[in-house]
């Protein structure tokens, strides 16, 4: 079956641009650049790098990183953008890493479209070195708990955010601006479960707030919670 991302590709790519989209450009980027520089971190590995946009960050900054993401033309855009970087195809479930490879990984809006999560966590985990971090940005499960309904109009027109069976794990698929792919709602107690029996340490979390753009888009932005950050910590 099909997740969409192959055929959504090109407009994925139209629709990031150099800078990312909003939620990229003007809520995550600074904030999780902010945790790479406090870590003094060498060696990366970006889970689900898609075309590319945050290894290039992390290769500014000296850091030596490599990209992997399941879909092909994600991975030649990365290449082109980037020569002398260093993008795979893989999936997050079956890393081709030796344990410890890394004192940096990175999911940055990719746990949403992982079906195994489980396998997932644990293999980034694996590759992991002690003492490294695993750098998280993942939109909410309040967010895609209200995938479909979303947003609506009360009997007032005013505007509102419907969420809907919280608790049930599900695919669903979103559409916006030419990309149709599927995205996975799990309640947060699922991601923290898996984390946490990984033996990991919860190191920083935040909501992060908008810090530019459009008033409309930063108003839209406060009123849901969108997004999450965090870092957890491999012992050692």
């Amino acid at each position: 079956m099909t997740d969409g991302w192959t055929e959504s590709a090109t407009a994925w790519i139209a629709d990031m641009g150099d800078a990312g989209d909003f939620g990229r450009a003007c809520v995550l980027d600074r904030p999780m650049q902010a945790r790479v520089e406090a870590g003094r971190f060498a060696a990366a590995l970006d889970v689900g790098c898609g075309e590319g946009r945050f290894c290039r960050m992390l290769r500014t900054r000296g850091i030596s990183t490599i990209g992997i993401d399941p879909t092909e033309a994600l991975i030649e855009h990365a290449r082109r953008k980037d020569r002398g970087g260093d993008y795979r195809i893989g999936r997050a479930e079956t890393l081709d890493f030796a344990d410890e490879s890394f004192d940096l990984v990175v999911s940055y809006l990719s746990l949403i479209d992982i079906p195994d999560i489980a396998t997932a966590i644990a293999e980034m985990a694996r590759v992991l070195r002690p003492g490294g971090s695993l750098l998280i940005a993942n939109l909410t499960s309040f967010n895609t708990a209200g995938q479909g309904e979303g947003w609506t109009r009360d009997w007032k027109g005013h505007a509102r955010f419907s969420i809907d069976h919280y608790l049930e794990e599900r695919a669903d698929w979103v559409a916006w601006r030419g990309i149709r792919i599927r995205n996975w709602h799990r309640p947060l107690e699922s991601y923290m479960t898996l984390l946490l029996e990984q033996g990991l340490l919860l190191r920083h979390f935040t909501e992060p707030s908008p810090y530019g753009g459009e008033p409309e888009m930063i108003a839209r932005y406060r009123r849901v919670p969108w997004f999450l950050i965090m870092e957890w910590q491999k012992p050692g």
